[in-house]
């Protein structure tokens, strides 16, 4: 039986990563965008991002569509100029806010992600999702919004495994996982972004979920210390084992409680080898890159993000001591 069982249920997880909601899976192509050198790693806003000011969501919207995918509630918007959102609610926005602007701060292609912490949208219907977010007076609290960039278009993912003899760049993007203590790194969380006006265009290759960062290095119960928690955060290892060549990291880690009725569970137990052997030498570059920022920049971050003054203090504390962790390789 137990053989049976197991075959079961590695069927089962194989399928749920092969599927991915029917996306296409996109082949490895030695011409993609994944990461671009920052000239201005000092002087870069990280309080707005990728995005900078002059995008920042303002003025009046109006509802567009609700759609059923992901974990938490997701619904489109479109504001008065005609540029359409994505707005994103539920436990991972603060988490994800901020991590899109350290990625963006060394050189990553990131969504262009702001953080609204009252958002009043014009004819918002009764949400099948995302209901208990909505106050008496038909806003919305705490609110990511994901701008919906024009030529830019999600045309499929791609996966870890088929890069992983990568260069410098994807290391350096593994090591920001785990700097990220992003636990959730299946390949439905990759995007690949392509111009549908002009099929010549480089294709862009970013990490387009990064809710599940700033909590434990793998999935926990409760789902409240997994992700945007400073105080797993805090507590977690951050480099797990190093050689002269190679360095071994916490994130991702295998899922603190597997469940046998969940396939990802088992799905993510193959994922910890993004985290491990990376070599010594790229993840002391990415270092040297994420050392360049000021405590002021990295404390934006999760300042744009809706945190505490406390909170991002002590986040800001921690990504320090692991940029000094990369530093001394």
């Amino acid at each position: 039986m137990l053989p049976k069982l197991w075959t079961l249920l590695a069927f089962t997880a194989v399928a749920s990563g092969v599927c991915l909601g029917g996306e296409k899976r996109i082949a490895p192509d030695p011409e993609a965008v994944i990461w671009s050198m920052p000239a201005d790693i000092e002087s870069r806003d990280l309080f707005y991002g990728a995005g900078g000011k002059e995008h920042e969501p303002r003025g009046s919207f109006r509802f567009v569509q609700e759609e059923s995918g992901g974990s938490n509630p997701k619904f489109t918007i479109e504001d008065q100029d005609g540029v359409q959102w994505k707005v994103k609610l539920g436990e991972e926005v603060r988490s994800e806010t901020a991590a899109t602007r350290l990625l963006w701060a060394v050189g990553y292609h990131t969504d262009e992600d702001y953080l609204v912490p009252q958002l009043h949208v014009g004819d918002l219907p009764r949400l099948k999702r995302g209901a208990k977010y909505v106050e008496s007076d038909g806003s919305l609290r705490n609110a990511r919004l994901e701008r919906q960039v024009k030529r830019r278009e999600r045309i499929g993912y791609w996966r870890w495994k088929d890069h992983r003899s990568g260069g410098r760049e994807l290391s350096g993007l593994r090591v920001m996982m785990a700097l990220l203590n992003n636990w959730d790194v299946k390949d439905v969380n990759n995007a690949v972004y392509g111009d549908p006006a002009d099929p010549g265009a480089k294709r862009i290759y970013l990490v387009s979920d990064l809710g599940a960062t700033f909590g434990s290095p793998g999935y926990s119960f409760p789902m409240s210390k997994a992700k945007d928690n400073l105080n797993s955060y805090r507590k977690s290892k951050f480099i797990k084992r190093q050689t002269p060549e190679y360095v071994s990291f916490s994130a991702p880690a295998r899922p603190a409680l597997i469940r046998f009725y969940e396939p990802l569970s088992f799905s993510r137990l193959r994922m910890r080898w993004i985290g491990r052997r990376i070599p010594r030498d790229h993840a002391k570059w990415i270092g040297g890159l994420l050392a360049r920022l000021s405590p002021r920049q990295i404390g934006d971050a999760f300042r744009a993000s809706g945190y505490s003054a406390g909170e991002v203090d002590g986040f800001t504390r921690v990504v320090q001591e692991r940029i000094a962790d990369l530093k001394s390789l």
